[in-house]
């Protein structure tokens, strides 16, 4: 199966990276899957660092509502890990030198590729080991026989396509990805259309296809993602433009902002600022 070559992960883009001037440090790329893992994968990307003698990097994260496959090497927790949805903002200790490829799944994914369920890796970054789940285990242990980030994108969409036949997701689990894709595209708040009315189906089957993917609900997902786009928003942003940014992402006011990002993050959208200013001076 034909991956592209992959385009760096721009600092004005979300991505989750709470410091985004980091990305072109750790060269961080995306890798677009083939178009027959769709319903599974929502990204691949590549990351690798070298950091100087003695220097640490406590980097936080706030990522997407998604569940996480990596190989890593280097000054890195383990080899294969994986990576649940997080309520608030999580952390990587980043040192030494090492890479990391991830393969970022649509909801639907982890129950096609793994026995896990979304509630075990709530809040959680796991070392994957044959005992926490043998399948998961396996399909990672032969991508990383492949040495570069776009022949492991290879071997992961050939696989994963295989698996998709031995184990389809159900119906519930694909609404699950077109509802975090409507909650992506923000399209629901623009028009004030609810998503049960937009799919219609009942809250509470969104609700229920959600939390048996991602472990949380339709509120949660929204807030998770508009807390991406306000770290984004933040660092691109000038203070003067705050008031706006936090109506067009849907808080009441700015006080609702600084107070959501506060929670998440345990910083205040200007001391976050602030510090990107201090790292980008340094830099």
């Amino acid at each position: 199966m034909a991956v592209p070559a992959g385009r760096p992960i721009r600092s004005d883009e979300p991505s989750g990276v709470l410091h985004p001037g980091n990305l072109a440090r750790y060269a961080a790329r995306w890798l677009e899957p083939d178009p027959a893992v769709h319903d599974v994968v929502d990204q691949f990307w590549h990351v690798r660092w070298r950091m100087d003698d003695g220097e640490v990097v406590d980097q936080a994260i706030v990522d997407l509502p998604a569940i996480t496959l990596s190989i890593e090497t280097g000054s890195v927790p383990a080899a294969l890990v994986v990576t649940g949805v997080h309520r608030r903002a999580w952390h990587r200790r980043i040192e030494g030198s090492g890479d990391v490829f991830a393969i970022r799944l649509r909801p639907a994914g982890l129950a096609v590729l793994s026995s896990l369920r979304p509630h075990d890796l709530a809040d959680a970054t796991l070392p994957l080991t044959a005992r926490l789940d043998s399948r998961l285990h396996d399909l990672m242990v032969r991508i990383a026989q492949e040495r570069t980030p776009q022949a492991r994108a290879r071997a992961a969409s050939g696989l994963v396509v295989d698996l998709m036949r031995r184990h389809p997701a159900p119906s519930t689990h694909l609404l699950a990805n077109r509802v975090l894709d409507e909650l992506r595209s923000g399209a629901h708040q623009r028009t004030g259309t609810t998503l049960a009315r937009h799919f219609d189906v009942s809250e509470r089957t969104i609700q229920r296809a959600l939390s048996a993917t991602l472990g949380i609900g339709p509120k949660q997902a929204a807030r998770r993602l508009r807390l991406q786009e306000a770290a984004r928003a933040i660092a691109v942003h000038g203070d003067d433009e705050l008031a706006a940014v936090a109506v067009q992402l849907g808080y009441t006011d700015q006080a609702h902002l600084t107070s959501d990002f506060r929670t998440a993050t345990g910083t205040t959208p200007g001391t976050y600022r602030r510090t990107l200013r201090r790292l980008t001076e340094s830099s």
